[in-house]
């Protein structure tokens, strides 16, 4: 039996084969999330770490692929957390955030990482994955009306830094 189609006496996919097979869409996904490739190199690896140690329960899921995008986006917003609290007992709370040019050169990257951690996981979650609002909802343990009404928010604050659509589909 080759090792691409492998599966345990469970039934389930071999931790390997699952993780060739997933590593590229994690780490897109994590790329979107943390805006950086290192940090989704790490995420992605940590993520992969925490299957390897649950792959039991995480093997035998009825969507493998699933369960990973939540253990990534819950692993992504823990460590935003932890790095918020590390900041704030190390930094003056009523330091002032720097002032967002309105320059067209503005991505997509850098307009994602000025919006919070959750709201930006519901931007990625919703309209990069292709998730029903409902999925969002449950993934990120919230109702469906704050996914609504943050995606809501979110997608207008990208609109207002990155300005008219127009400008980035039409040649100059």
């Amino acid at each position: 039996m080759s090792t691409a189609h492998s599966r345990d006496s469970a039934g389930s996919t071999s931790f390997e084969e699952f993780a060739r097979a997933s590593q590229r869409r994690l780490y897109r996904t994590a790329y979107l999330l943390c805006g950086d490739a290192e940090s989704a190199r790490d995420l992605t690896q940590t993520t992969l770490a925490k299957l390897f140690q649950h792959w039991r329960r995480a093997g035998t899921a009825q969507y493998p692929e699933a369960y990973a995008r939540t253990v990534l986006t819950r692993t992504y917003l823990a460590e935003r957390r932890r790095r918020l609290r590390d900041l704030l007992a190390h930094t003056r709370v009523d330091t002032p955030r720097a002032a967002v040019r309105p320059e067209l050169t503005v991505t997509l990257l850098t307009a994602l990482a000025e919006l919070p951690p959750r709201a930006r996981a519901m931007v990625v979650l919703r309209y990069w994955e292709d998730l029903s609002v409902e999925s969002v909802a449950e993934l990120l343990r919230c109702s469906e009306s704050t996914v609504k009404s943050q995606c809501s928010r979110s997608l207008a604050r990208l609109r207002e830094q990155l300005g008219p659509a127009h400008v980035y589909t039409t040649e100059s």
